[in-house]
């Protein structure tokens, strides 16, 4: 014969009534839950130097509160955790899926610090190292060679002065903050590219 149990009864049975109750208890003995587990979260940040700044992303601009410390170990200042600010009057410490991850690309171990050359013609990527300026000079070149090659100065079929570089299309990406962004645009315009585009669509 099946017996009829109601859920407050049945949480009675498990338990989880029992635990409600301490629980109500701890509360009414003046032990904040809330506090402790906020407490809790809070932990890596004592000590932490919060400096106030601005999400780099989108042209709404987030407040966001960064934090800092000092690594004993190599006495440079770190940035330990970056969050949404609630004193801000733009977003009241609101961040988007692409703000709250600012931490993970300002600090991340799996960050590639150095450059990687992939000779032309190349099946994989061969591990060959080079360096900052041998790679800023390459594409300076290459960036040269094209667009001499495929600049137009007169549209062939009307005659009208367009100079536009036909052979180069500039993308910018989605961690690529507003200044970076504008330099790309301003960059691409003086070159005569006309064909421009961002990845970041917010």
């Amino acid at each position: 014969m099946a017996l009829a149990t109601s859920r407050r009864e049945f949480l009675k049975l498990t338990g989880i009534g029992s635990a409600g109750a301490v629980a109500s208890q701890l509360g009414g003995l003046g032990f904040d839950t809330a506090f402790a587990a906020e407490r809790a979260a809070r932990r890596k940040l004592e000590g932490a130097t919060q400096t106030a700044s601005i999400c780099p992303y989108c042209a709404v601009g987030c407040g966001t509160m960064v934090a800092s410390k000092k690594d004993d170990r190599t006495g440079l200042v770190r940035i330990v955790n970056i969050e949404g600010n609630p004193d801000s009057p733009i977003s009241s410490g609101s961040l988007c899926p692409k703000g709250a991850a600012t931490f993970q690309l300002a600090v991340n171990d799996l960050r590639v610090t150095k450059v990687m050359r992939r000779k032309p013609n190349a099946t994989d990527w061969d591990k060959e190292e080079i360096s900052y300026d041998a790679a800023m000079d390459r594409i300076a070149e290459l960036v040269q060679k094209t667009r001499e090659e495929t600049f137009v100065e007169k549209d062939p079929t009307t005659g009208k002065l367009i100079n536009q570089t036909t052979g180069i299309f500039a993308l910018g990406g989605a961690t690529n903050d507003n200044e970076e962004n504008y330099l790309i645009l301003k960059v691409m315009r003086m070159t005569g590219v006309v064909r421009i585009e961002n990845q970041a669509r917010i």
